[in-house]
């Protein structure tokens, strides 16, 4: 393991997260340096928080301009929803970016490690390095982290993924950093304005009027772009049917919205893509703890894997599946040596980005 003065770099964004991650790993013993990444034109708004985060830790702020690079996250994040599915930026982006060219830029510029204000975990057993979630399951990002590629774990920290929000924010208090107080960012990074406005203008096919119909097809109403819409969907559809209808299919290319009751939304399986792998071996079968969505908790799962691609079949009917989003494989028990304070940590196994949702 590296030691304690080994050369980190340290994703600095100007919030509270980055910021505190920054100061705990000053306090133990690590040289750091922090990186901001311009991603838009917008990204001036927090580069001078980041500035003076670094300016009260005594470190030095590289600034990384990313905008050319984040075109590709963009054109990913424009072209799903062009497809009719609802993409995961973030999923993309941690590999990529954050995990792709903030590493690759680090290592350039002499870094041994990489660390962010992400709540995971990464733990050790023997020479094996895992990805777990958070102690705080509330917090835990680690569902976002599945598609990052496994070389890099060995390089990575994430100071904050023993403890939660509120001890974060305490913590910022102790140290004099001054950004216990800054809300959290709910924006997409590397949109300038909302998402609609950016893909209209990049797509401004997307903007056709269609039908709301339902499974029988019986037109329901219009809309102005599958765009504006997302499996699982129950507010903002200007349908009135008595009771609650979601959306339960986008078809793309003949801009039909199809709405249905919850039922109708209730999937047994899924098809998964692009799988990628955070275990040195994964079984063809296994049985996993499947997320797929952020906010998702899980749910007992077979997953049968093909070559880059897997089958998701499900001990209980599952809600809105979304093609686009990401399902995230855990393992339903601990290995043994990962025992940690608040309990066992679940291991991320891998994902795979959803394709279809079998009713």
């Amino acid at each position: 393991m590296v030691g304690k003065r080994a050369k980190v770099f340290v994703g600095l964004s100007g919030g509270v997260d980055s910021s505190t991650a920054a100061a705990l790993l000053l306090e133990e013993g690590y040289d750091c340096a922090g990186v901001f990444m311009i991603t838009s034109d917008k990204s001036e708004i927090t580069q001078a928080d980041a500035e003076a985060v670094a300016k009260n830790l005594g470190i030095k702020l590289y600034v990384l301009d990313l905008r050319r690079d984040f075109e590709q996250v963009l054109d990913y994040f424009c072209s799903e929803y062009k497809r009719g599915r609802t993409p995961n930026p973030c999923v993309f982006c941690n590999r990529h970016i954050k995990f792709g060219k903030l590493w690759t830029f680090a290592v350039a510029n002499g870094a041994d490690l990489l660390a962010t204000g992400h709540y995971a975990r990464i733990l050790r057993a023997n020479d094996d390095v895992g990805l777990y979630e958070a102690a705080d399951i509330a917090k835990d990002q680690s569902y976002a982290l599945a598609m990052i590629d496994r070389s890099v774990l060995s390089h990575v920290i994430f100071p904050l993924g023993g403890q939660s929000k509120d001890q974060t924010r305490k913590m910022a208090a102790k140290l004099g950093i001054d950004t216990e107080k800054k809300e959290e960012s709910q924006e997409i990074c590397f949109i300038a304005d909302d998402y609609v406005t950016a893909l209209e203008q990049r797509y401004p096919e997307l903007v056709k009027r269609g039908n709301i119909v339902d499974s029988n097809g019986k037109i329901l109403g219009g809309h102005r772009g599958v765009h504006r819409f997302t499996i699982g969907q129950r507010r903002g559809l200007r349908v009135a049917m008595g009771k609650p209808y979601y959306v339960v299919k986008i078809d793309a290319e003949s801009n039909t919205i199809t709405l249905g009751p919850k039922e109708e939304v209730m999937c047994s399986k899924l098809t998964a893509s692009g799988l990628n792998w955070l275990v040195k071996e994964a079984n063809s079968v296994f049985r996993a703890r499947v997320k797929v969505r952020y906010n998702d908790r899980g749910a007992g799962a077979t997953v049968i894997s093909e070559g880059a691609s897997a089958i998701v079949e499900f001990d209980e009917l599952n809600l809105a599946i979304t093609p686009g989003q990401l399902a995230a494989f855990y393992e339903q028990e601990s290995r043994a040596g990962t025992e940690v304070q608040n309990g066992f940590a679940s291991r991320v196994i891998g994902g795979g980005w959803i394709d279809n949702a079998i009713y």
